[in-house]
């Protein structure tokens, strides 16, 4: 069915529109970059699920979000370096039949995630 993500930005109470996340296939020899995009004003991707279709595999995946930089761009001033500056959730696929929801929600000092419906 596919592979979707969700950002709240709990500082604010709002979606985490704008923040930059990165998908990436976990392999033996390190990483591939799948997808680079930007949240819409819900905090969800546009175009559809991040994979589906022939692209949704068995294996590890991790997603990366750009935290620092989208509370940055929102005017909180952060230390240097920031507390969390991306937060990369590392997840695996076994059924590709299944959907898959991988949403974080997130403040400068914390986050936290779960497979979602």
């Amino acid at each position: 069915m596919g592979l979707s993500t969700h950002v709240l930005d709990t500082m604010n109470g709002c979606p985490a529109a704008g923040m930059a996340v990165r998908l990436e296939r976990l392999l033996p020899g390190g990483s591939q970059v799948i997808r680079s995009l930007t949240l819409n004003d819900d905090g969800r991707a546009d175009g559809g699920p991040l994979l589906a279709g022939l692209d949704m595999q068995i294996g590890r995946y991790r997603l990366v979000f750009s935290v620092a930089a989208y509370f940055k761009s929102r005017g909180v001033d952060l230390p240097d370096p920031p507390f969390l500056d991306e937060v990369p959730l590392d997840f695996g696929i076994a059924d590709i039949a299944a959907h898959y929801h991988v949403p974080l929600l997130v403040s400068p000092w914390s986050y936290s995630t779960y497979r979602g419906s």
